[in-house]
């Protein structure tokens, strides 16, 4: 099976893929293309899954960042080097492709064609409340983007109706914005539902930059395409597999 890569007009020329989990090697609950490194599928696995993608982005190697649910980002220079510790990855330097994880979070990639800068992030509800998404504009602007020509685009990420949070949850938006309540609907009894690609839409456009969107692709909704922790957190599965999306110049 060959592999699915998403895309944005809004980002082209630029070579960019939000890939699905189809046409990987893993099979059980890691069936397709699982990329995570950090999960318990078998390690040559996940290495021939990562290197399908460098291959279909035109590298040998993907650069990548250990992902902590933090705002932190790195501007890469190098992809064979350890990046350490962050959710978000900038470069101005041609042949460089910046992957992101996820299994129900945001991968967000982003792009200034004119100025030759791009970055990728990791932004789950945390990140973003952090201010993941700002930041990495502003790693942009660092290297020489300009805000209002930077686009980003959100890819395959959990929807609203599929995800139910607490009101602790609820609380720590409100306990930062009291106008971030327009994000969650009320579910059942003392439940919420988040709108987490709203809220990162809200982060990028606040952050000044050109162009934001999401996709409008759910990883709950759809297993035959995408994974995600909490479909397989209700299923009881030991673990799950890891998407991954992916920017070059």
């Amino acid at each position: 099976m060959s592999l699915e890569i998403l895309s944005s007009a809004s980002l082209s020329p630029v070579q960019h893929g939000f890939f699905t989990r189809k046409g990987g090697a893993s099979s059980g609950v890691f069936s397709g293309l699982n990329c995570g490194t950090g999960s318990s599928d078998q390690a040559e696995i996940v290495q021939i899954n990562r290197a399908r993608v460098a291959s279909a982005m035109d590298v040998t190697e993907l650069a990548r960042v250990h992902q902590v649910h933090s705002a932190a980002v790195i501007t890469v220079t190098d992809a064979h080097t350890d990046t350490g510790r962050a959710d978000a990855m900038v470069t101005n330097e041609p042949g460089i492709a910046l992957s992101i994880l996820t299994a129900d979070c945001q991968p967000v990639l982003f792009a200034d064609r004119e100025a030759g800068v791009i970055g990728a992030a990791h932004a789950g509800w945390r990140g973003a409340l952090d201010g993941v998404l700002e930041n990495t504009a502003q790693a942009m602007t660092d290297l020489g983007a300009t805000r209002e020509n930077i686009c980003a685009v959100i890819g395959p990420c959990i929807s609203q109706p599929a995800y139910e949070v607490g009101p602790e949850f609820y609380d720590s938006f409100l306990s930062v914005n009291d106008a971030h309540s327009t994000f969650f609907s009320k579910g059942d009894g003392d439940r919420f539902l988040f709108d987490l690609p709203s809220f990162g839409l809200h982060c990028l456009r606040e952050s000044g930059i050109g162009q934001a969107e999401w996709i409008q692709q759910c990883t709950y909704k759809d297993p035959e395409r995408f994974f995600s922790y909490r479909r397989a957190t209700h299923a009881k599965h030991a673990d799950y597999g890891r998407l991954i999306s992916v920017i070059r110049l």
